[in-house]
């Protein structure tokens, strides 16, 4: 049963399918399009005896990677503070309704923390970054062209599947799949690289909301305007 349930999802089209199958529970509920395409991910890694590096994962965590993580974080936060005050300028604001019970709420911002390390840092790049894009980038042809298109072709999708936080939402994300996607394009055997990255740009991001703060810098630069 685990070799036919393999050596079925581990062919090159299924990735497509689950892909356009998996939008479809959006109907009952925005997560099960996560869960799904995680759970059909996690079906091949089981099949495959847990061979990671069909994912990306192989290169353990070194000092080097958290630090290197750590310096883009850095970047990245600069860069989408400017970045997105621009489109909120022009698209509107963030829809944050999904996060706000954590403002000032200590055990909340605590528990969202835990769940945004093991589902958005680690299983979102394991699932958007080490299924969908390197298993779509290998349909393709696997080309450097090829990875290209696929790094935007799944940043669309994952810009997409941010709906929830508006039109400024969609796009900003869009951007920073596509920044990140281009970093594991370099980097394609540094999943855990891009697991950092994710997770401390969402630690800051859930922190700076949980301190009442994150409209700071967005507000300061608009100022500019």
């Amino acid at each position: 049963m685990k070799t036919k349930i393999y050596n079925f999802l581990s062919k090159r089209y299924i990735v497509i399918l689950t892909m356009l199958i998996a939008p479809l529970f959006g109907f009952i509920d925005r997560n099960f399009v996560f869960f799904f395409g995680l759970g059909i991910a996690f079906l091949i890694l089981w099949g495959s005896n847990f061979e990671w590096t069909k994912f990306g994962m192989g290169k353990k965590i070194t000092r080097n990677t958290i630090l290197k993580s750590l310096l883009i974080t850095v970047l990245f936060f600069i860069g989408f503070s400017i970045i997105d005050s621009f489109l909120q300028h022009y698209l509107g604001e963030f829809d944050l309704s999904s996060v706000e019970d954590i403002r000032g709420n200590f055990v909340g911002y605590f528990v969202l923390m835990l769940i945004m390390w093991v589902f958005a840092a680690f299983g979102e790049e394991f699932l958007f970054r080490g299924y969908y894009m390197k298993s779509l980038a290998e349909l393709l042809g696997n080309s450097n062209k090829n990875w290209f298109l696929s790094a935007i072709i799944t940043s669309v999708y994952f810009g997409v599947s941010h709906i929830y936080q508006g039109t400024v939402g969609m796009v900003s994300v869009f951007l920073w799949s596509l920044l990140i996607s281009l970093i594991f394009n370099k980097n394609r055997n540094n999943l855990f690289l891009l697991v950092l990255i994710h997770g401390f740009n969402d630690t800051i991001g859930l922190t700076l909301i949980y301190l009442n703060k994150g409209n700071l810098i967005s507000e300061w630069i608009q100022q500019l305007f």
